[in-house]
């Protein structure tokens, strides 16, 4: 049977969706600089260790709490959880990268969806009572677009887990083939993320790879690079 909310599934997670996603690369610059991360093996680990042992703790996580808080209608729980979300982002422009995604995202679907919950989750971050953070809005607007919130993950992994891939491909470099394949790999993954996401432990949100935070906070010291996270 036809899902009629597939294109907007779709749309929210396109990977060439105009929010800036392609400038930033998480760290991996830092990565691939001192030589870890060089050819198809280390790319396909470091993308399965940042999907399993950091944005299943994080970002994942804040998307499917303030998908649950945007169908409680509670403005309160998204305040809170974009409060977490801005403590647990220990890199300053790993911070700024997730406000300006979600800013960008927040001015693409506001005027689509026209949704009063996140129209309030807007005005609080106007007033500073909030910093918009990216996996907030993404949680926010699925729930506003009637997806489901296991598809609304499953996109979201896939959105990341394709980003990291074409940063892969463009930074090591990669083949595009080698690219596609190791995308296609991590489906299994993906859909066991997905599981473990629908209902978060909320006591490991937070949890992930202090490796990860300082190559984020060396990529901000890189004497030249391509990205700007």
């Amino acid at each position: 049977m036809f899902d009629p909310n597939l294109l907007s599934l779709l749309q929210l997670t396109d990977t060439t969706l105009p929010i800036g996603g392609y400038a930033h690369s998480n760290g991996l610059e830092t990565y691939v600089q001192l030589g870890i991360v060089k050819d198809i093996k280390t790319a396909r680990t470091f993308v399965t260790e940042m999907l399993s042992q950091n944005i299943q703790y994080t970002d994942a996580a804040f998307v499917s709490l303030a998908y649950a808080a945007a169908e409680q209608n509670d403005l309160a729980k998204i305040l809170e959880l974009d409060d977490e979300c801005t403590a647990v982002k220990l890199p300053e422009e790993t911070r700024q990268a997730s406000q300006k995604l979600g800013a960008r995202l927040i001015k693409i679907f506001q005027p689509i969806c026209k949704n009063r919950f996140s129209c309030a989750y807007k005005d609080s971050i106007l007033q500073n009572e909030a910093k918009g953070h990216f996996c907030i809005a993404f949680g926010i607007y699925a729930h506003a677009l009637k997806i489901s919130k296991e598809q609304a993950l499953t996109g979201f992994y896939y959105n990341a887990s394709a980003g990291m891939v074409t940063n892969c491909v463009k930074l090591i470099p990669l083949g595009q083939q080698d690219g596609q394949e190791l995308l296609f790999s991590l489906q299994p993954l993906i859909n066991k993320l997905v599981e473990n996401s629908l209902q978060p432990d909320k006591d490991l949100i937070g949890r992930c790879c202090t490796g990860f935070d300082i190559r984020g906070m060396q990529h901000e010291q890189l004497y030249s690079r391509l990205y700007m996270s």
